[in-house]
């Protein structure tokens, strides 16, 4: 049996095998060090694309929450226009009334208003900031036609002295003789006069 290396020869190669392992150690690190780099590569990213997602939230959030406030805004500057956030004057609802009679030249107009209450609203919603308060009104008029009460009607609720809508009306022919300058119809009418009270101002002064 042949020995293939003696001592000397191990001692000759004793130079070469510790580069070999310094080689294999290196690649070792090496190895190591790449694929934790490509790991940590991994997570920044998936941490950039998650941080990215948030943002777009954040300012699709922002853009609803704008959007909601110019909306509020529109509302709210509609609201102040229709006289719905200022104390009810019903002088200036008589000199209305009055003005809308002769204008559609109603024959008889009688109405009543009814004292001022909360309004009751579909699910009991209330609201933080504002009352939501209401008077019933109740019309009885006679036109010569129908054209004429509904004109009036319709300009009542569409008034920007107030927001007044309708809760029922009924139409009927009067009975009577032929004549032209006679009323043809009379109308049974109730409206709901809406007002907003700003909640802040029973704390003012």
């Amino acid at each position: 049996m042949s020995q293939v290396f003696n001592r000397e020869g191990w001692k000759a190669l004793r130079a070469s095998w510790l580069l070999l392992a310094a080689a294999i150690a290196v690649g070792s690190v090496i190895v190591y060090g790449s694929h934790w780099y490509g790991m940590k590569e991994k997570r920044d990213s998936a941490d950039a694309a998650r941080r990215l997602q948030e943002a777009h939230a954040r300012l699709a959030g922002a853009r609803r929450e704008r959007d909601s406030l110019n909306e509020s805004a529109d509302v709210f500057r509609t609201l102040v226009e229709r006289g719905l956030l200022q104390r009810e004057q019903r002088l200036d609802l008589v000199e209305l009334v009055n003005a809308l009679r002769s204008r559609y030249q109603l024959f008889t107009l009688d109405y009543e208003i009814a004292p001022q209450r909360p309004l009751v609203l579909a699910g009991g919603r209330v609201f933080p900031a504002i009352d939501v308060l209401a008077s019933r009104v109740k019309l009885r008029a006679r036109a010569l036609h129908e054209g004429d009460i509904l004109g009036f009607i319709g300009e009542l609720s569409r008034s920007r002295q107030g927001f007044y809508p309708v809760d029922r009306c009924t139409l009927r022919r009067v009975e009577g003789p032929a004549v032209t300058l006679q009323p043809h119809v009379e109308a049974d009418c109730t409206l709901e006069w809406i007002t907003l009270k700003d909640k802040r101002a029973n704390h003012a002064g």
